[in-house]
């Protein structure tokens, strides 16, 4: 249970800062937002605010969206149907309801021709009437949807497409942006939990008890300066020489208070389980800083770090080599979730910066129905002078839906089966 919650908590959290973005970006464009909700599927809980958005609560808890007027939307009113007007002060529609029910404010009509976009005009037939009138609609009246969420009409100039491309690109980025910022704030802060932050350096931090390098005698503080003769000035470049020799020789120059010393050190093998791949290790940890900015530089280079090693993987999969396992769906979210809460909850942390930057690079691939495919649309129409039309950008945007589906069962159906593998 505690696995499920932690998951369903941090999968939420991405969603909701992802949301976010969108919607605060999206405001400031003047594009209207209908809806803010927090969780997915049928309402349990909705209230509209001062802004006209209508805030809800649904019932399965998985993330939320964000409804933006001219995004993906289909007309809610359509001739034939029978709603409840109410009317304004100046005799204009300030309210359509399309509930079964209408109370007594409300007058009861069946809709005959209805323009919310431009002329902003319902005509319909009151009932037991056969006189078609045409009734205005206030730009700021409100429709009470079927399950009773109240969202605004939107006026052609609120609309999404309305808005200028700059506004556009910068909503549709501003969700990825705000997974971005929440992976940086959460290793910030677990930098400045953690003992102490990896240096990155040549240096040596500490040497592990009975390992070959204590039997070499490597110290910690030793400087590493080469292996094999190759000039080493990283972390990375260290373990780039260690790791491809198990079972190997190795001859080190370090440094050690400011004199240098060859030493030979014989690697040990070790096997990783999923791959089979065998690895050298010599039982060196790398020196820690534990100053205030490599704490706080610590939530940008994790977070950078995260993204690159996205793009590479993506590279791969594409070019190199398409394997499934090199993808996780839920079902993977889920393991990983379980095992990082057996470690306490600062492992919890970096599960979710980690999630977080991954959701947001994934979001700015250029696939149909992700932010990436979305801004990739906002730079063609930059190009053409001239947006896409709305059914070619609908038939795209549900044929990118269509595949990503696809490739999701396929990732989450390869999850479960390494579960019983």
């Amino acid at each position: 249970m505690t696995t499920v919650l932690t998951f369903l908590l941090i999968f939420s959290v991405i969603v909701i800062i992802h949301e976010f973005g969108h919607f605060y970006f999206a405001k400031r464009a003047g594009i209207r937002v209908r809806e803010f909700a927090i969780g997915m599927g049928p309402k349990l809980f909705s209230k509209q605010g001062s802004d006209g958005t209508a805030y809800t609560l649904r019932m399965l808890p998985l993330g939320g969206y964000v409804r933006m007027a001219g995004v993906n939307e289909e007309e809610e009113i359509q001739a034939g149907m029978q709603v409840g007007l109410e009317f304004g002060q100046d005799d204009q529609v300030v309210t359509i309801n399309l509930q079964d029910q209408s109370d007594g404010n409300q007058l009861p009509v069946r809709v005959d021709y209805v323009d919310l976009l431009d002329e902003m005009v319902i005509e319909a037939y009151p009932q037991n009437s056969d006189d078609l009138i045409r009734y205005q609609v206030s730009d700021h009246a409100q429709i009470i949807e079927a399950d009773g969420t109240i969202i605004q009409v939107a006026p052609r100039s609120t609309r999404y497409e309305s808005a200028s491309v700059g506004h556009k690109l910068m909503t549709n980025f501003a969700g990825p942006m705000n997974n971005f910022i929440l992976s940086v704030i959460t290793f910030i802060v677990v930098g400045l939990l953690l003992p102490g932050i990896p240096s990155g350096s040549n240096v040596i931090g500490e040497v592990i008890e009975d390992s070959p390098a204590q039997v070499a005698g490597l110290v910690a503080g030793d400087q590493i300066l080469s292996i094999n003769g190759v000039e080493v000035e990283t972390w990375s470049d260290v373990q780039g020489e260690i790791l491809p020799h198990p079972n190997q020789e190795l001859d080190l120059m370090v440094r050690r208070g400011g004199e240098q010393k060859s030493l030979t050190v014989k690697t040990r093998s070790v096997t990783q389980e999923q791959t089979g791949q065998e690895y050298g290790q010599i039982g060196i940890t790398q020196s820690l800083s534990k100053d205030l900015f490599s704490r706080i530089k610590y939530g940008f280079t994790t977070t950078w770090a995260i993204m690159t090693s996205i793009v590479i993987a993506i590279y791969r999969l594409i070019f190199v080599n398409f394997d499934l396992n090199m993808l996780g769906g839920p079902v993977a979210m889920a393991q990983m979730t379980n095992q990082v809460v057996q470690f306490g909850w600062l492992s919890v942390l970096e599960l979710l910066g980690m999630l977080s930057a991954n959701i947001g690079m994934l979001n700015l691939f250029p696939i149909p129905a992700l932010d990436g495919g979305k801004i990739l649309s906002n730079l063609i129409e930059l190009v053409r002078g001239k947006p896409i039309s709305q059914e070619k950008e609908g038939i795209i945007s549900l044929i990118g839906v269509i595949l990503l589906l696809i490739l999701m069962v396929l990732v989450t159906w390869n999850d479960i089966s390494r579960l019983f593998n």
